[in-house]
């Protein structure tokens, strides 16, 4: 196993006794373990239930339970391979046995990442502006996602990257990942995200823009709003505003490609520093765009995470430079979590 498995007061045990390397690599064992198998232990309530419900109740989706009890392992009941209109018994312990990982053409790469939060089921990065999450034709190397599968082949498993969250290139923040395709739907369904963004021009109070997008002619990458496009809805506040920006809090109803870019340069205020749909780099050289808080459920939890990533240095310094009063928001940013 490779040293980033490591937390510091493991290597310090290391150190001081020998008997902690055998700690350790039950520990990384058992890590592996909790991703290849879901165990439950069923209680008295659940006595007689069918095995379907009882994994529902679990949490398990109908689609997950699909995609597993025909693999080899499948869904065993006292480690006796089970189909689900059997019924369990209190007290007898049920595994459901991860399916064998797709392959995946991305490759790992020693890319730094900025992992605030790790869990069985999830893990939150924070990406720099700059950027890509996935590999594209243009751009191969340096991304999120080579980086990612190099960390985890550092603890001995072979996994695609799973973004539930998506970011453009050079907008910075909190990408939010499943670590298998259990979580992943769990992961999406109960998904809050909220963008801080500064516009051009001044913009008042809350609001909503509703503006159907479609690709732009003749480019593969721009986006317009237009009436052959899909349905697009952008929830906004206003924060604070000097010498012609606007600092907004950003939350969206659906997740179009540069869905915020977009409306707001449709509605005559382009982000500041996206040169793309309008806006000036006079003050920041990329979209002034940052997704600065998550809220999500994870599965088997009883209460629903948050963070919270404050904004770059760069953006800092645009709403510096325009005199707009951003610490104000970023000593209490509960307000990100609750949408308008």
């Amino acid at each position: 196993m490779g040293k980033l498995l490591l937390c510091p007061y493991w290597q310090k045990a290391l150190a001081i006794k020998s008997f902690s390397l055998a700690l350790i690599r039950q520990k990384e064992r058992d890590f592996l373990q909790r991703l290849e198998k879901l165990s439950f232990t069923v209680p008295p309530n659940a006595d007689g239930m069918r095995l379907s419900d009882f994994l529902r109740k679990a949490g398990l989706t109908a689609g997950f339970i699909r995609s597993v009890k025909y693999q080899p392992e499948g869904i065993t009941v006292n480690g006796v391979k089970a189909f689900t209109n059997t019924h369990v018994a209190a007290g007898s312990l049920v595994q459901v046995h991860m399916p064998a990982e797709p392959q995946t053409s991305v490759q790992p790469e020693a890319v730094p990442l900025s992992i605030l939060y790790e869990s069985d089921y999830a893990v939150v990065l924070e990406k720099p502006a700059g950027q890509l999450v996935h590999p594209s034709v243009a751009q191969a190397t340096g991304t999120l996602a080579g980086g990612w599968r190099y960390f985890m082949e550092q603890r001995g498993i072979k996994a695609p990257f799973r973004p539930i969250t998506r970011l453009d290139k050079n907008t910075s923040g909190l990408v939010l990942c499943a670590k298998n395709r259990f979580a992943a739907p769990i992961l999406a369904k109960a998904l809050h995200k909220t963008y801080l963004a500064v516009a051009q021009g001044e913009i008042c109070g809350t609001g909503q823009i509703n503006a159907p997008i479609a690709r732009s002619e003749n480019s593969l990458v721009s986006r317009c709003v237009s009436p052959n496009g899909k349905p697009s809805c952008t929830c906004y506040r206003t924060l604070a505003s000097g010498r012609g920006h606007t600092l907004l809090a950003v939350w969206l109803v659906t997740g179009r490609t540069h869905q915020i870019r977009v409306h707001f340069a449709s509605i005559g205020h382009p982000l500041a520093g996206d040169d793309m749909y309008g806006g000036s780099q006079a003050f920041i050289g990329r979209q002034a765009l940052h997704a600065a808080a998550l809220r999500w459920q994870e599965p088997f939890g009883e209460q629903e995470k948050q963070l919270f990533c404050p904004p770059p240095k760069d953006l800092q310094k645009l709403c510096q430079d325009c005199s707009i009063d951003l610490e104000k928001w970023l000593v209490n940013p509960e307000f990100l979590f609750s949408h308008p």
